[in-house]
């Protein structure tokens, strides 16, 4: 259907105002477009003014007015750099009366409306922001850069802001520009005279812009977003202002830098200033605090410009007053600026997208979002009508009624019905809004004490965290809240207790407590937490943002499979471009995710085995990917991995896959050079030290403390001659000397060996060579025998450390694993946990049903005190110091009614336990 047909089908054309005959002045024109024009004009004398002059050229626009659109465009990229001026305020009548007859008539949406006067303003700036450089460059006044540099601009980009940066221009908008040059184009000497060049080019590019003459004008100009406009050059090195971004940076600049882009100039420059931006934009962690912030903002706007008091229709400021646009932005900017550290996809520039995208991430409820991009679309359109009556940048709606008699017509509204439903909708986006931005105070609350100790409420003060006045207005509205829930905790005095040592260890509490302020529900997790496990609840003060991983939405979700873990944190790495950065993103997706299983154990949503079938999946994935980025790291400089490369074998608890919450990690490495002397890199290394020192840079990336910490630590002391033998094994090594050389111990410690990372074809070849090694290693008689000399070595080394210790002594886990290792050996099972161990056992006529109930009912109850001992803290259980809600979750985890049954129970189920063994490692070495 051509735009002509599609004019004509408006649902009614507005009436015939005086002033303009557009039968007269504008021939040829059907009688519908006629009416069109004439009422148009009629409500606006910039209208009317525009179609008088581009009487001629405006029965083209109706053929198909994307052709002559796009026509335009086509003309204006080729205007002449001493006619840039002129030309650019004679077209831009014409895409002002162009647009706002396709708007009128409803044949473009607001996306095409705004689309199409954005596409035109970055024309406009790349043009004049030629014309203005072209000068500089013959005159050579910036330094090394010729004419042949205009393309790029010298190095000097313009980045839009605002709406213009989002494509959302109105349709009499300011652009909002920054003025940017790429200073290591330049050395010292030349830098001060490329500098004054490129202000001069800003200055003369926005007064080709601004200037009004008869033709009209292009653009208002505004460059006061740059840092510190009042001390600083209208156009700046980059280095300058991200030094200033980093070191003064303010939240309402992070907010603007959501929507910014390279707009003209040097693209590929403006692309990697915003890159190194993201940091200060994107915080790694959920950054609630930007609440606050957004908040006072608005306050300070209203106050400025005088815009406290209820909704009224007359006067209103459409734009900053409430339930207006501001409004609207400033909420999914907010939202944005809160999650899209985390999550990429929130990182959009237009606010009906970044609505839907939070939407779509749980961030904001859909129907929410779904009302405030359907009245920001109608506000914006009502913007649009008022700037249409003048060519003015006003937001601001009539006060008269003929201004609203022509507003109305302008919408095609009944009046009565239009000003109705206006207040509705902004009344509507007001109370959707303030509840976000301004959540009832708790202050107002009844602060309540009753049974808690107020000697320890009153030094809070006293603590890192509250020492700002920022923090302490957010935690005044908080502490009512923090108060009550302590009260209604189970143990309240304990609780406390614990809360204060969490509040005592944060460094810093305003983005913690605007967190908890903005999510309430993360308070009875941390009363929780704090109620059970202190040493949790220390942990939360030093790695606050493992909160963030609460409130993403999926948190008491299903656990993943190892596929989708891995998916999510190679797609955390892939976004960091460093490698240190990768690290420390990797430690913390670790904390998260740790974290959560900690939390779902807290509170019963699984039981031991489930957590640490979890920790093991995540102790495998980390490995799995960072063994890549380390592979890669090392092969920029001494080239990639000879041979078909190495793998990663999990032993022990990894291999077995159960760990619990502070398990550290057996590994060995194993490589296959397949005859390759060396590698081939910048710096090539030897076989044999090439994949030492590349087994020991993953070590280091898993055991260095870095500023997030450190990930596990490592133990390598299982791999061949221990401690003596090299880092890394390689492969024809590692196979000649489980076959020759190794002792039953080593053979034993294979039956839990997993390979956890590396290439499948490598690792499909040890795993290969580890079950058939175990099916020719199990002489009853050898290995039986060997088993009780470590049995005995192990009682004689580590004393165990008490009724409450569950892995070393008599009948406890350490010797239950020997048994099982002995058991797959003896039946040349591949087995790898304690369970199928035990049946192995069985099945290979060592251990009798009964042996094997007792030996797994001795190492469940075990296995369950160590899970939870190991989230409560890295020591055994003592008794004396646990606190109720500590107790009370032990005997949860362990089905006891009271500590003493559980004592008692965990000492019947071992010593048990302990005569199993001792029977079948007699009978079995006797009948050797």
């Amino acid at each position: 259907m051509s735009f002509s047909d599609r004019m004509t089908r408006c649902p009614r054309p507005f009436e015939a105002a005086p002033g303009l005959e557009a039968r007269d002045a504008v021939p040829n024109l059907p009688s519908e477009l006629a009416a069109l024009i004439e009422g148009a004009a009629g409500c606006s004398p910039f209208l009317q003014a525009l179609c008088i002059k581009e009487r001629e050229w405006l029965p083209e626009v109706f053929d198909d007015p994307e052709a002559v659109f796009d026509a335009l465009m086509e003309e204006v990229a080729k205007i002449p750099m001493d006619e840039v001026g002129p030309r650019l305020r004679r077209a831009k009548g014409r895409v002002a009366l162009m647009i706002a007859l396709a708007d009128l008539a409803g044949v473009w949406t607001l996306e095409q409306v705004t689309g199409a006067l954005t596409r035109f303003a970055d024309l406009a700036v790349a043009q004049a922001l030629r014309a203005a450089l072209l000068p500089e460059l013959r005159r050579g006044k910036i330094p090394g850069q010729g004419e042949n540099a205009l393309d790029e601009a010298a190095g000097m980009v313009v980045l839009a802001m605002g709406k213009m940066g989002a494509h959302e221009l109105n349709y009499s908008s300011d652009i909002d520009l920054i003025c940017l040059f790429d200073e290591e184009r330049f050395d010292g000497d030349s830098y001060h005279e490329a500098r004054a060049g490129f202000v001069r080019a800003t200055r003369r590019m926005a007064a080709t812009l601004n200037d009004r003459t008869a033709d009209g004008y292009v653009f208002r100009t505004d460059l006061r977003l740059r840092p510190d406009p009042n001390v600083t050059p209208v156009c700046m090195a980059m280095g300058a202002a991200e030094t200033y971004y980093e070191s003064l940076g303010r939240t309402w600049e992070r907010a603007a830098y959501i929507k910014a882009r390279p707009a003209a100039g040097d693209i590929s420059a403006g692309t990697r200033f915003l890159d190194t931006l993201r940091p200060f934009v994107w915080r790694k962690h959920l950054d609630f605090a930007a609440i606050e912030d957004a908040h006072n903002m608005r306050l300070r706007i209203r106050e400025h410009k005088g815009l406290h008091g209820p909704i009224r229709l007359d006067g209103h400021n459409m734009k900053l007053g409430r339930g207006g646009i501001r409004e609207i932005e400033f909420f999914t900017q907010t939202r944005q600026l809160i999650s899209g550290g985390r999550d990429p996809d929130l990182r959009v520039r237009g606010t009906v997208v970044g609505l839907e995208r939070l939407a779509d991430k749980n961030w904001v409820p859909e129907i929410a979002a779904e009302t405030l991009s359907e009245h920001y679309r109608a506000h914006r359109e009502i913007e649009h009508r008022l700037q249409m009556v003048r060519d003015a940048q006003t937001q601001v709606l009539p006060e008269q009624p003929e201004g609203w008699a022509r507003l109305a017509a302008l919408c095609d509204r009944d009046l009565a019905d239009f000003r109705d439903e206006l207040t509705g909708r902004l009344q509507q986006v007001h109370d959707l809004i303030e509840g976000f931005f301004a959540p009832e105070s708790g202050a107002e609350k009844p602060v309540a004490v009753d049974g808690l100790d107020e000697d320890i409420i009153a030094r809070w003060r006293g603590y890192p965290a509250l020492r700002s006045e920022r923090a302490n207005t957010i935690f005044d509205r908080l502490r009512p809240e923090i108060l009550e829930r302590l009260n209604r905790s189970s143990n309240p005095q304990e609780a406390l207790v614990a809360f204060d040592g969490f509040l005592a260890g944060l460094p810093a509490g305003v983005q913690v407590f605007a967190l908890f302020e903005a999510n309430p529900q993360l308070i009875d997790l941390m009363v929780d937490i704090a109620g059970v496990s202190p040493a949790l609840a220390s942990y939360l003060s030093r790695h606050a943002g493992v909160f963030d991983a609460v409130i993403a939405g999926d948190f008491f979700a299903p656990w993943p499979d190892r596929a989708h873990l891995r998916r999510e944190l190679a797609a955390r790495l892939d976004r960091e471009d460093d490698y240190e950065r990768k690290l420390d993103a990797a430690r913390r997706w670790l904390k998260e995710w740790h974290f959560r299983t900690g939390v779902h154990l807290l509170r019963g949503l699984i039981d031991a085995d489930k957590a640490g079938a979890q920790y093991a999946d995540l102790a495998q994935v980390i490995l799995a990917e960072l063994w890549s980025v380390v592979c890669a790291q090392f092969a920029e400089k001494h080239g990639p991995p000879p041979g078909r490369g190495a793998v990663v074998l999990g032993m022990g608890s990894l291999g077995a896959g159960k760990l619990n919450a502070g398990s550290d990690l057996d590994l060995i490495v194993i490589y296959d050079s397949e005859g390759v002397e060396g590698s081939d890199g910048r710096r090539p290394l030897a076989t044999r030290p090439y994949y030492a020192r590349l087994t020991q840079a993953l070590i280091t990336a898993v055991t260095a403390p870095m500023s997030e910490g450190r990930l596990y630590e490592v133990d390598m002391r299982l791999r061949p001659s221990g401690n003596q033998g090299p880092v890394a094994t390689s492969w024809a090594s590692f196979q000649t000397y489980q076959q020759e050389q190794a002792w039953v111990w080593e053979h034993l410690a294979l039956t839990r060996a997993h390979v956890v990372a590396g290439p499948d074809a490598l690792a499909e070849d040890v795993e290969a060579f580890r079950c058939a090694l175990l099916q020719q290693k199990g002489d009853a008689a050898i290995v039986l025998r060997e088993v009780a000399k470590m049995r005995a070595r192990i009682k004689s080394a580590k004393a165990s450390g008490g009724p409450w210790d569950t892995k070393l002594g008599d009948g406890r886990m350490q010797e239950i694993e020997l048994v099982a290792q002995a058991g797959c050996l003896l039946a040349g099972r591949p087995e790898r946990s304690v369970e199928a161990g035990l049946a192995a056992g069985v099945a290979a006529g060592w251990l009798t049903d009964a042996e094997e109930i007792a030996l797994g009912a001795a190492y469940a109850l075990c296995w369950k005190v160590t899970q939870a001992a190991r989230l409560l803290g890295d020591k055994p259980i003592d008794e004396d110091v646990l606190g109720a809600g500590a107790k009370a979750f032990v005997l949860r985890q362990t089905a006891q009614e009271n500590m003493a049954d559980l004592r008692e129970e965990l000492q019947r189920r071992t010593a048990n336990a302990a005569t199993v063994i001792d029977a079948a490692l007699k009978r079995g070495t006797e009948d050797g």
